[in-house]
């Protein structure tokens, strides 16, 4: 089996995966560079087994996809041009997949939902995934918009997202108090070149700054729901990032943070699953079956990061977001009794892989 990898050459996920597909007596994958691709220079030869990776961490890439929609204004940081960058990314795999002889590991449509937060969680719901409470109707135009809907839904605190973000880029943790108070927890800084990520999340608390945090991310398109209170371990807020590969629950871990958002590159941390498991007792497995409840909607795809937010108790949880991308996790080894068990979560890919039954393609 000869692999290929789209992706970002010497990139982390990149080498992890390499190194497992060694591991299990492979050869070491070729690498098709995403700036080949959106540069129409490369393509993959027919008989490709094609892994997508991320296109993110590679500054070249990212000014190809999002600088046109930034102009003079780009700058990498940049929190905004997330529909450019989704329309770019999904217009490249849809060609890539169009090749004569090429076989994906995943499928472009649904990697374009996962990464369209608001058509993921209309996908889950319909499903029967829980999921938090969404604002309805079109995404709100700006701040006025947003205020008057959250008031009529009768929402206080609720998440105000990027509809094509990820890594917690541009969302805001929203409160809104009985007398007019507001306050905006983020990691995004307003400056007068546009909004900037920054590893420092901060607080909003005039409705002048908070009104243009919103009115700078609305062009991009957002995606409201409801602050569900997470579970707790050790005084810190919990979640859970379980990754789904062949269907099952493999790998899971703690993330826990004192602020709302638990993005380990935020200041969060990984916790003790052991305490995890133990707090939510015979509701674990049903916590898993939540994840990979979400995976399910996204059956072409090897591998699903889901973010499950068990609530206060431990006892049910709700599915905040999927993640095409969700397996870096360094150093993290399947469940213990799990199919993946001893296995990163690459290594539990790779496993998968040898295990499915051969496929017969069509000519086309």
């Amino acid at each position: 089996m000869q692999l290929t990898v789209l992706g970002n050459p010497g990139h982390r996920r990149v080498v992890l995966f390499a190194a497992a597909a060694r591991a299990a007596g492979l050869p070491a994958p070729a690498v098709l560079p995403w700036l080949d691709v959106l540069r129409g220079t490369d393509g993959p030869p027919p008989g490709t087994l094609l892994r997508v990776e991320s296109p993110g961490e590679e500054p070249a890439v990212d000014a190809l996809l999002r600088g046109p929609a930034l102009g003079a204004g780009y700058a990498p940081t940049r929190v905004e041009g997330g529909a450019a960058w989704h329309a770019g990314v999904t217009a490249a795999l849809h060609r890539v997949a169009a090749r004569p002889g090429v076989r994906l590991l995943g499928d472009p449509a649904e990697i374009a939902v996962m990464f369209d937060k608001r058509r993921a969680h209309r996908l889950l719901a319909q499903a029967g995934v829980p999921v938090p409470r969404a604002l309805d109707g079109p995404p709100p135009a700006g701040w006025a918009d947003l205020r008057e809907r959250l008031a009529a839904a009768g929402m206080h605190r609720v998440f105000v997202k990027p509809v094509h973000g990820s890594s917690a880029s541009g969302v805001v943790a929203l409160e809104l108090g009985p007398r007019g108070q507001v306050q905006a927890t983020t990691s995004a800084e307003l400056t007068p070149g546009g909004l900037h990520n920054s590893l420092r999340v901060r607080r909003y608390r005039t409705v002048p700054e908070v009104a243009e945090l919103v009115d700078r991310l609305a062009p991009d398109g957002l995606h409201v729901e409801q602050w569900v209170p997470k579970a707790a371990q050790s005084g810190r807020a919990a979640d859970l990032r379980v990754v789904v590969v062949g269907g099952r629950a493999t790998h899971v871990v703690v993330r826990t943070s004192a602020r709302p958002m638990t993005n380990l590159h935020l200041g969060g941390a990984r916790g003790d699953l052991a305490l995890a498991r133990e707090a939510a007792g015979p509701a674990w497995p049903v916590l898993l079956e939540t994840a990979e409840a979400a995976a399910a909607c996204f059956p072409a795809a090897p591998m699903v990061g889901v973010d499950v937010l068990p609530t206060a108790g431990w006892r049910r949880a709700v599915v905040g977001e999927v993640n095409a991308f969700g397996d870096l996790l360094p150093g993290l080894t399947g469940l213990p009794g799990g199919p993946a068990e001893g296995l990163d979560t690459y290594g539990a890919q790779i496993a998968a892989l040898l295990a499915a039954p051969p496929r017969t393609e069509s000519p086309r």
